[in-house]
């Protein structure tokens, strides 16, 4: 009876979504950084109508989005939705077995580093993250932010951040040369322009892009500041899981 039951139920749909190795070393790529349509290519060492199938069915799957760069139109950002992956993965995990039900792991935040947020008028985007990242870790990371064209906070930042707990009265946006010199362990793009001409950095940090949508340039107003603090948020959440690992990752290592 069991072995009929079995034979009877479908996979679930993550599984065959994300089962096929090209679609499987995408999310892989994406579980880091969003990345455009070329630079998977380049990675993937596959034609770019392949890695745009894959792509699709990935969306399709709803485990990948997709939205135009604010710097070339005709190119693509993919991000991979992090938390409605989790979501997918428990489910899988109950599927087989209530007993396999994954739960969500515990808050990172006992974590240390240095992080640099970039966008071009460091007005918004950059600030909230910066802010964001210093209240969730209690300033144990260093965050910082700056701009490539820098301009005034934008008043509706700052009603978002007041919104959960964080002044932004005092912040003032920096120009990106500023840091030139300085040591940074991840420098994070939010914007598809800045990414275009992001400088290098001293000691060569890791280089992630955000590819979040201006909120000034939506007619959407306040709300559009506040969709973009909870991406931010949720962003920011999985970063502080990756620096947990990568420190346990360095205190594992065998001492010399």
């Amino acid at each position: 009876m069991l072995s009929e039951k079995a034979d009877t139920i479908a996979p679930p749909g993550f599984v065959t979504a994300v089962g096929h190795p090209v679609r499987w070393r995408l999310i892989s790529e994406l579980a880091h950084s969003d990345l455009a349509v070329h630079e998977l290519t380049a990675l993937l060492g596959q034609p770019q109508n392949l890695v745009s199938y894959h792509l699709g069915k990935l969306r399709k799957a709803e485990v990948v989005t997709a939205r135009r760069s604010s710097a070339d139109g005709r190119d693509t950002y993919y991000s991979l939705a992090l938390a409605r992956c989790g979501d997918l993965l428990s489910g899988i995990g109950a599927a087989l077995h209530p007993g396999l039900r994954l739960t969500p792991p515990t808050p990172a935040t006992a974590v240390t580093g240095r992080v640099l947020f970039l966008c071009t008028g460091n007005s918004s985007r950059s600030q909230m993250a910066e802010a964001l990242l210093r209240e969730r870790t209690a300033g144990a990371v260093a965050a910082y932010s700056a701009g490539s064209r820098p301009k005034p906070v934008h008043p509706h930042a700052t009603t978002a951040m007041a919104a959960r707990g964080i002044d932004l009265t005092g912040a003032l946006p920096q120009h990106v040369d500023a840091f030139t010199g300085q040591r940074f362990d991840v420098v994070i793009t939010l914007c598809d322009r800045v990414k275009e001409v992001c400088p290098e950095f001293f000691d060569n940090p890791r280089l992630v892009h955000w590819s979040i949508p201006d909120p000034a340039a939506d007619p959407d107003g306040l709300p559009a500041f506040e969709r973009v603090a909870d991406d931010l948020a949720e962003r920011i959440g999985f970063l502080l899981h990756a620096f947990s690992a990568d420190e346990r990752r360095h205190h594992d290592q065998p001492r010399r």
